[in-house]
């Protein structure tokens, strides 16, 4: 099994989402080559890495996130809501993060907009992505076509994904219509045929979220491209070393000395 693996919202599985510890713990994976994270925008403009469109989940405040400035979200606590030993973890700005992870992990980067709302959040992830010349290292995506035709428009060599939970009979007309190159799908969606027939169209295939051994070699089996996004990539290691770990324990049963 030699899937790429997307550490979903950095390590999530055991630090808290989004936030730089689990990019940092994810990074300590050698093997992970990639990172899932969400983006919205402040008040203000700046965008942060966060999920929920609210913020008690998460962050122990209360209201909408676009509602507060960066200062005020900076003063949230995003980490004790996971662990006492995270407490006083601060939503990052997406600039913080990929400075973390400039030269070391691809980001996976979704435009969490809604219809009516985040015009601008495009070219604000752009800006920050150009800051870097991290073009070539990003991809976005988001369940919003509008927010993917934005940032078609204002840079088109950057990749795009579109993020669906079902399959719809016009799958290939959306993505088409966004330029996308990449196809963000629940993991309960898909079969080795779509799979494969996706992937020699020449759209790379994520399958989120999956944290269970024998699911991820399942889909593991479907294709050797296919991106598996977890929050466990811990997991994900073990689920590409077992056949390794079964010959070893075969033969140390056989050969104890």
């Amino acid at each position: 099994m030699n899937n790429r693996c997307v550490a979903h919202r950095g390590f999530s599985g055991a630090a808290p989402e989004n936030t730089l510890a689990a990019m940092r713990l994810a990074m300590k994976i050698r093997e992970v080559e990639w990172i899932e994270i969400d983006v919205q925008l402040s008040s203000d403009g700046v965008p942060v890495v966060i999920h929920d469109f609210t913020l008690g989940r998460t962050a122990g405040g209360s209201g909408i996130v676009r509602d507060h400035t960066l200062a005020e979200l900076k003063k949230m606590d995003a980490g004790r809501w996971k662990s006492r030993w995270y407490a006083g973890e601060r939503i990052p700005t997406l600039g913080e993060l990929l400075d973390e992870v400039r030269g070391r992990l691809k980001v996976n980067i979704e435009l969490k907009a809604k219809a009516d709302s985040y015009t601008g959040l495009a070219a604000a992830v752009l800006k920050e992505v150009a800051l870097r010349k991290m073009e070539q290292d990003v991809v976005l995506t988001s369940f919003i076509p509008d927010a993917l035709l934005e940032a078609r428009a204002l840079a088109p060599g950057v990749r795009r994904g579109l993020i669906i939970d079902t399959r719809p009979p016009d799958l290939e007309q959306r993505l088409e219509e966004c330029g996308c190159k990449l196809l963000s799908i629940a993991h309960g969606k898909v079969d080795a045929a779509f799979v494969r027939s996706t992937i020699e169209r020449g759209i790379d295939v994520m399958v989120w979220t999956v944290d269970h051994i024998r699911r991820m070699r399942e889909l593991g089996s479907m294709h050797p491209d296919l991106m598996i996004c977890t929050n466990r990539p811990d997991r994900w290691q073990l689920a590409r070393k077992l056949p390794e770990i079964r010959e070893r324990a075969i033969w140390r049963r056989w050969m104890p000395f």
